[in-house]
């Protein structure tokens, strides 16, 4: 008689077919056997806290002699390094024990804090992230109904860790069990004053915490005042204490409203002292043996005017080679980011813990402090800069020949803006522009249209999609809102850079150089079936299949140009796109349909840069500051929390703009203006201000009499009664009823009328009855992506 089927540690028979999840064999042995070495290494990363001899025994059911072989075993992996012990408890290098103290660093987009182990040794790369699950146990179990221990950004905790393994990869979350060291960083709030002096910290946050002042550490804070607190360590009764470490202004103000964005996200925005005074000590970068001397190469930098770092310099020549007649070559100099900060310096790991500058219309909140950013890296008229070089020669096609990486020393010939240079080449030079026209400004231009031969035959994705940009007034109100003027310029300096991160990408695939990719999947099969159909009710027509190319979509813009749904149709085509994210594995570029990317040319502004400028120096035996051997086994990581970091900056940067043009149209409630529906829920509309490029909403409650059913495929609703309704695209005129300022949103009343509904727009079969209610607190308009 055979033997039953073994329960596996879950509880569940272990008959040796494959892990549902993994699609691994599970070992089949019976209970009592010793397991072999992957059973036991499994087990050790599933079971973090059941981890010692004893446990490994007891949850195989190991006994007599089988103890000895186990013992021996664990010997045996922990001398090929393959197990690590602590104390009792024995674990694989590069994971986490079963209780840890936690540093929490940010928030993820579901609002969930995230965190590091406050140790952990550099062998074993780049530290895990940890999703924080701030619940205690006695809730988990049901024993208990006790508030949860509350952490926030900065903090130290000590957490109990649960470790999740997806075939060889695995998650983590903690719970935290106590609060060791509150955080050493500012909490941003309004100061309110209390009778006797003193006074209370009020949150921003709606799960902010609310702290006490002492009348002694109020500082110049008045009431109504925005407040960069310290806080204290907490006692066991009352509030939490807190000091004013800076006065901000008046909550009402503009110059607030940045700031409540940058704390709300949780960016770091104050630099340690440790960084700063490590930024200070920088000297400039000589000109070793291994730096070529460019500096009489006529490079120029092209930015927008108002920009105070300069991350890139370009140059362009006809080609001579007589095999490559109307070639041109191009030259493009980067920032020598890595010369300066070093991996796991004070300074690396700032940047990483920034991932990104943030851009507001008032600030920036750099990635690297001044002293680097606009001073040591930025790449400024008449200074040497040190930098990268790429030197890329292309037929007269637009096709790419060849391309070759050099570690150089540069001097900018000139500083233009891109209206600056746009306006040299229109005919209109000024005193720096003139000297540079036929020399280098002309040979740009030639290059740009030599490039632009194969970007027209490689199609990538063409949305008409304007970026909006606000002009605030000295004192920090909005002036107006202006969507700039796109010129050749503009396009010139991003095609230059988008052949640089392909050859950066190229170079380090073919030297087998672990890298960080810039990757953005194409649309998936569901978001097509959704285009697809609302196109259908327009006319138009998506070809299905999964092998889709950015061309097919250009053909529906294409059709769509000049068209009323016009602006509606590349909303849809935006909405249906994946999102674009940082990988060490790579899935290629849809948008820009290319098959190998990566982010190469701003290091001075972006960490995953900063990566592929280090892979490079290693790769090449360019010189110091190369990639790491810990720096390529935590790549996975790296991309992960810089993509989280450049998503918080977006949602960061888009709240900023909501809560300025909703402070600006406080004061005009009972106002109309004319409106575009950039968004259709059952809820509700979303209407976007063009004038002012942000968005409100009207409750479906307050559109009129009729009942409005709400139909997915048409991206609308439509009246019952009536036939009348209100499209995606729809112009509408709309009346400001409402408007919270610090939360960014605004409520519309509609003034139109609704449209009579195209033919078979009530397809009630697929579309949802609108529910009734009372207003909602307006959302965030539809997600942007990035290159």
């Amino acid at each position: 008689m055979g033997h039953p089927p073994r329960k596996s540690v879950t509880g569940k028979p272990n008959t040796g077919k494959p892990d549902v999840k993994t699609g691994e064999d599970r070992p089949a042995f019976r209970r009592g056997d010793l397991p072999d070495r992957e059973t036991i290494l499994r087990f050790l990363g599933e079971n973090p806290d059941r981890a010692s001899k004893r446990d490994i025994a007891k949850a195989f059911g190991l006994k007599g002699d089988t103890r000895a072989e186990l013992k021996a075993l664990l010997r045996e992996l922990e001398d090929e390094g393959l197990i690590e012990r602590d104390r009792k408890m024995l674990r694989r290098p590069g994971t986490l024990p079963a209780v840890a103290v936690l540093e929490i660093t940010m928030r993820n987009p579901d609002g969930d804090l995230v965190a590091r182990p406050a140790e952990w040794l550099e062998d074993h790369g780049a530290a895990p992230a940890v999703t924080v699950r701030q619940s205690n146990a006695g809730r988990e179990r049901g024993k208990s109904r006790t508030p949860s221990i509350a952490a926030g950004i900065g903090d130290k905790v000590l957490a109990r860790i649960f470790a999740t393994t997806h075939g060889a990869k695995t998650s983590y979350t903690a719970r935290i069990m106590k609060v060791l060291d509150r955080r050493e960083g500012l909490v941003l709030g309004v100061f309110r004053s209390t009778p006797g002096g003193g006074g209370r910290l009020m949150p921003i946050e709606r799960r902010g915490e609310e702290f006490a002042i002492d009348p002694d550490f109020t500082g110049e804070a008045k009431d109504g005042d925005l407040v960069e607190v310290e806080t204290a360590k907490l006692g066991r009764m009352g509030l939490p204490r807190a000091k004013v470490h800076a006065v901000l202004g008046s909550v009402d103000g503009e110059k607030a409203i940045s700031m409540i964005a940058i704390h709300s996200h949780g960016i770091p925005h104050v630099f340690p002292a440790e960084v700063l005074k490590a930024a200070d000590d920088a000297k400039p970068a000589p000109l070793s043996a291994g730096r070529e001397d460019w500096r009489d190469m006529p490079l120029v930098t092209i930015d927008p005017s108002d920009a105070k770092d300069h991350d890139d310099a370009v140059f362009a020549e006809e080609d001579t080679s007589p095999d490559n007649t109307g070639g041109v070559i191009i030259t493009v100099a980067i920032a020598d980011v890595s010369w300066y900060v070093r991996p796991d310096s004070a300074l690396d790991r700032e940047a990483l813990k920034r991932g990104n500058s943030a851009y507001f219309p008032d600030r920036v909140v750099p990635m690297l402090p001044e002293r680097i950013s606009n001073d040591l890296c930025s790449l400024r008229q008449g200074e040497d800069r040190p930098a990268l070089a790429l030197r890329m020669v292309f037929s007269a096609e637009g096709r790419k020949v060849g391309h070759k990486f050099h570690r150089v020393m540069i001097k900018s010939a000139a500083k233009l803006s891109y209206q600056q240079a746009q306006a040299a080449i229109d005919g209109n030079p000024d005193d720096t522009s003139g000297p540079l026209l036929e020399a280098v400004l002309k040979p740009l231009w030639n290059a740009y249209a030599v490039l632009k031969r194969e970007r027209d035959r490689r199609q990538p994705l063409d949305l008409d999609m304007p970026e909006r940009k606000i002009l605030l007034t000295p004192d920090g109100k909005v002036d107006k809102v202006i969507v700039p003027e796109r010129l050749d310029a503009h396009r010139l300096i991003e095609e230059f850079m988008i052949q640089s991160n392909v050859a950066a990408a190229e170079t380090l695939e073919k030297r087998k150089q672990p890298l960080i990719y810039r990757v953005h999947d194409q649309p998936s099969l569901a978001k097509q079936e959704v285009l697809r159909e609302f196109l259908g009710t327009l006319g138009l027509s998506l070809a299905r299949g999964a092998a889709v190319r950015a061309s097919a979509f250009n053909g529906i813009l294409a059709r769509a140009s000049g068209e009323p749904h016009q602006g509606m149709v590349n909303e849809m085509v935006l909405r249906s796109q994946s999102q674009a994210i940082y990988s060490p594995e790579n899935l290629g570029h849809f948008g820009l349909n290319l098959m190998k990317y990566a982010h190469f040319t701003s290091p001075i502004r972006r960490y995953a840069d900063l990566i592929v400028h280090r892979a490079l120096v290693g790769a090449l035996g360019l010189g110091e500051g190369a990639i790491t051997p810990a720096e390529e086994a935590g790549l996975e990581n790296i991309a992960a929390e810089i993509s989280v970091t450049e998503r918080r900056a977006m949602a960061a940067e888009r709240d900023t703009v909501d809560r300025l043009v909703a402070h600006h149209l406080a004061g005009r409630i009972g106002e109309t203006f004319e409106g575009r529906i950039s968004g259709v829920t059952k809820s509700g509309l979303f209407v976007s201000l063009p004038q002012f490029g942000a968005d409100g909403f009207i409750p479906v409650s307050t559109l009129g009499l009729d009942y409005y059913h709400y139909d997915e495929a048409h991206q609308a609703l439509a009246g019952e009664k009536t036939g009348l309704g209100y499209r995606l695209g729809d112009g509408v005129e709309v009346k400001i009823v409402e408007v919270i300022p610090l939360a960014g949103s605004m409520r519309f009343e509609m003034v139109s009328e609704g449209h009579k509904m195209p033919a078979g727009t009530r397809s009630f079969h697929k579309s949802g009855r609108a529910r009734r209610g009372g207003p909602k607190k307006p959302g965030t308009r539809p997600p942007r992506g990035r290159r």
